[in-house]
């Protein structure tokens, strides 16, 4: 079966890629505005004619490329229109217009960051990875996730310092590889962070109950505590409900309250996030120094436990590896940080900071709870939505020392740290739905940005309750692994891009580059898409199925909505006239000095005549 479903994944990234390929074998004939120029019929053939073809996608973009030409059949038109791609300068100039206020620097940056990426990894997702997959060796897991991540962390590092506009790996892939694939880039994030932000909701309700049951003895009912569906995928595939199970009440109350605080305004918003964050980083940093001392050193034997099941995810090398897989999840929040590149003071120079410090912090932290956390219990026992106080009852229960005030106080912090995530997760989400819906690949609606609190308001609202349903009927296994696939899809498209756009748009600013030169610094995205590739190999197979069901969905929505109902598509022309009077003096024109209203944009003559460039 798995055989099977890698030739599936190997076809869905050539489709993707397809629209390019189209673009560069097809152009000659579809497009003319290279007919009077000498270099077209240049001796040197073909290298030349690549070069011409690299040129017009994308330093020169002409609007009138996005027309039907005269003579040009529909569904040669309909092929070119999946690879066009909205180039550097109209991003930029569209940005200048978004509507939302910059009011986040780089330190509230790397707030940001952390409150997206520790919560989950510590306080849930680590437990469950220990106990099913690598025993001890988690944090080997950790370390290999971590590398992934700083891999993409430096390709989103400088495709944000060149391209710092909102929608992150969406709008990346849109400058470097056409509508069609920012399109599944697009739909992907929207699994990645709207299943994330219900993963972290049903934590946030297990650390809930925890809360009032170490606290003051109060018991609640799973009844309305716990998601009604189980999901089981080894040895057998079965879906059943629960008996007794109803609704997950506080799971799906918190999603609702942040939803409501981000409505209100992103300074109001970095305000709780910084002060939850800073809440989170004390909890867990007393976690570690008051358990440092109680490491069972039994509990770390052996450290990669023996494959005894049969099968591969569970446990041995293999097993270390799919836990990765599963804890990725808790790396997704520096990604999100370039999600609110059109509300950052400096997004130039102040994303690639708050990237890469978020997620230093972030992966010493991680290391050192989970050895404190797996040295304390026996892995076996830490396969529940709450590891972390089931180490420090293992802890009492072992020495007769009386830590409920650690308990009370880590469950607060745990509280504190899933809001947080659940609040990044949500901004996330909402500004990739903005994107797309002023690209007019989603509703128009989604774009609306609310006159008083300058926040895309619809958007955050549909996403928030979309959420909150997912978290209160779905268990938290099932949640985390879709997220974790979907993250490494959109790792594989940001690394393609930083290749694409070092290849043929060389002139473009660069705040942050990757380090190493012109083409040794290449290595770090080409690597980052082998670990992606890899990473998602050792999924589990249902989750990668239920990954291809996703985008089954969301090419019949581009099919049937958003390639008719494009921006590019209806009014190619005036996106770039628009963006063009909102461009900055900087950047207006290109290395050549050729402007964008070198065009008579209302001349309808010109849908015949494209001899111009931009």
């Amino acid at each position: 079966m798995r055989k099977y479903y890698k030739m599936i994944w190997l076809s869905n990234c050539l489709f993707a890629c397809l629209p390019t390929l189209v673009f560069f074998m097809s152009n000659e004939k579809a497009d003319p505005p290279f007919s009077n120029n000498s270099t077209r019929n240049d001796s040197s053939g073909g290298t030349n004619f690549f070069q011409n073809q690299i040129t017009e996608r994308y330093v020169r973009v002409n609007p009138q490329s996005y027309l039907q030409h005269e003579g040009e059949g529909s569904s040669h038109f309909w092929l070119r229109r999946l690879g066009q791609i909205k180039s550097v300068e109209l991003l930029l100039g569209e940005s200048e217009n978004s509507g939302m206020r910059r009011a986040l620097n780089s330190y509230q940056l790397i707030f940001l960051g952390i409150g997206a990426i520790i919560g989950t990894g510590i306080f849930v997702l680590s437990g469950t990875a220990a106990a099913k997959n690598s025993g001890p060796a988690v944090t080997i897991s950790f370390i290999i996730a971590a590398i992934a991540a700083t891999f993409a962390a430096f390709s989103y590092s400088e495709m944000a310092s060149m391209i710092p506009v909102s929608g992150s790996a969406y709008t990346y892939t849109y400058a470097t590889m056409g509508e069609f694939t920012a399109w599944i880039i697009g739909w992907d994030l929207i699994l990645e962070y709207m299943v994330g932000a219900a993963t972290v909701g049903v934590g946030w309700s297990g650390y809930f109950v925890k809360f009032f049951a170490v606290a003051t003895n109060v018991e609640f009912s799973p009844s309305w505590t716990e998601p009604p569906i189980k999901w089981v995928s080894t040895p057998s595939l079965a879906i059943s409900v629960e008996q007794g199970r109803y609704f997950n009440v506080p799971g799906f109350t918190i999603i609702m309250i942040v939803t409501i605080v981000l409505c209100t305004g992103i300074r109001q918003s970095a305000w709780v996030n910084t002060g939850i964050v800073i809440i989170k980083l004390f909890v867990v940093l007393l976690f570690i120094f008051a358990l440092c001392g109680f490491v069972e050193p039994s509990n770390y034997d052996p450290y990669i436990p023996p494959n005894t099941t049969g099968n591969w995810h569970s446990f041995g090398v293999p097993g270390v590896f799919a836990a990765a897989t599963t804890v990725f999840f808790s790396y997704i929040g520096f990604d999100a940080v370039t999600t609110a590149a059109l509300e950052a003071k400096n997004p130039k120079r102040d994303l690639p900071i708050g990237i890469f410090g978020s997620l230093i912090i972030s992966t010493v932290l991680y290391i050192a709870a989970c050895t404190v956390m797996t040295g304390a219990e026996n892995y076996t026992e830490l396969g529940v939505s709450t590891p972390v106080t089931v180490a420090i009852d293992a802890v009492q229960r072992r020495t007769g020392k009386r830590f409920l005030w650690l308990n009370i106080i880590v469950t607060i912090g745990a509280i504190c740290g899933l809001t947080s995530v659940l609040l990044i997760s949500l901004l996330a989400q909402s500004r990739v739905f903005y994107s797309m819906a002023k690209d007019g690949l989603l509703p128009s609606c989604f774009s609306r940005v609310h006159p008083r609190f300058q926040t895309p308001y619809i958007a955050t609202l549909l996403v928030g309750t979309i959420s909150a349903i997912l978290a209160a009927v779905l268990p938290i296994d099932l949640l985390g692994e879709m997220t974790s696939v979907g993250t490494l899809l959109a790792f594989f498209f940001v690394h393609t891009g930083v290749i694409v756009m070092r290849l043929i748009r060389p002139d473009v600013e660069r705040r942050f580059r990757i380090p190493g030169g012109k083409w040794l610094s290449l290595i770090v995205p080409i690597f980052g898409m082998i670990i992606s590739i890899l990473l998602i190999a050792v999924a589990d197979v249902t989750t990668i199925w239920r990954l291809f069901v996703w985008m089954g969905i969301g090419w019949i929505i581009y099919f049937s909505y958003s390639i008719r109902n494009s921006a590019l598509k209806r009014d190619p022309i005036g996106c770039f006239k628009r963006a063009h009077a909102l461009l900055p003096e900087t950047v207006r024109f290109d290395k050549d000095g050729i402007q964008i209203d070198q065009f008579e944009h209302n001349t309808e003559s010109n849908r015949a005549n494209t001899s111009g460039h931009v």
